[in-house]
């Protein structure tokens, strides 16, 4: 409700009080409501938060003289920051606060050594990971380059670029993290077993790879899993 709130706020102050006009005070609105949902714990709180207050919008006929073309204006934002080459992959996951705590114990990396998160989004997984390996070079690939220079400006550490995390060369990573979907995991295996050398991890955040197992397994402090395969791979 706070988040509509201020989505609401914002419309007004823009439409009404600076003059803008409604399809650019929608559109500023919207994309407050968006940040706001990134904030959120669960996907359906994010989803709740992010669509509430358009259809809130849609449903008050307050904008009823608005052109038919700018309610296309919150799917644009959306193909900004979700283009549609990445649908394939998880939407916006962020990875908890303290999930990885301990994943040094079972999935040590020798100093200086390269670690990505491959979908980095905002960057939460980079700033648990920089808490578990202190002395590593950081880096983050991300496809969407609005959450790309986010996560840049929001985690200065680690090295952060554009990138399918798909067609990027993984061979020079000690540890590849991700926090995809289970469908993803299968390809995500396929190209670890060609590409990661002898000794590099890959660790998987909630989702498994049902044809591997797993070196280790993290137990995280919510009771997620980090599933930890470590490279040459084991079949099931």
């Amino acid at each position: 409700m706070l988040a509509w709130a201020a989505a609401w706020g914002l419309l007004w102050l823009v439409w009404r009080v600076l003059g803008l006009g409604p399809p650019l005070a929608m559109l500023v609105a919207t994309g407050l409501a968006f940040a706001l949902s990134l904030r959120q714990g669960t996907r359906w709180r994010r989803v709740f938060i992010a669509a509430g207050f358009p259809l809130s919008l849609a449903a008050s006929g307050l904008l009823a003289d608005v052109p038919a073309w700018a309610w296309l204006l919150p799917l644009a934002l959306l193909l900004v920051l979700y283009p549609i080459h990445a649908w394939r992959d998880a939407p916006l996951f962020p990875t908890p606060g303290g999930a990885l705590r301990g994943l040094a114990q079972l999935a040590p990396v020798a100093e200086g050594a390269r670690i990505v998160d491959a979908g980095c989004g905002l960057g939460d997984g980079l700033r648990e990971l920089r808490a578990e390996y202190p002395h590593a070079a950081l880096f983050g690939l991300e496809w969407s380059w609005p959450l790309r220079l986010a996560c840049a400006w929001r985690m200065r550490f680690a090295t952060v670029r554009r990138a399918d995390i798909w067609r990027a060369d993984w061979s020079g990573y000690a540890m590849v993290y991700l926090f995809q979907r289970p469908e993803s995991m299968p390809r995500a295996a396929a190209k670890a077993e060609r590409e990661l050398q002898p000794g590099a991890w890959l660790a998987s955040l909630e989702f498994e790879v049902p044809t591997l197992a797993p070196q280790q397994v993290h137990a995280c402090p919510d009771g997620r899993r980090v599933w930890l395969y470590r490279a040459p791979f084991e079949r099931r």
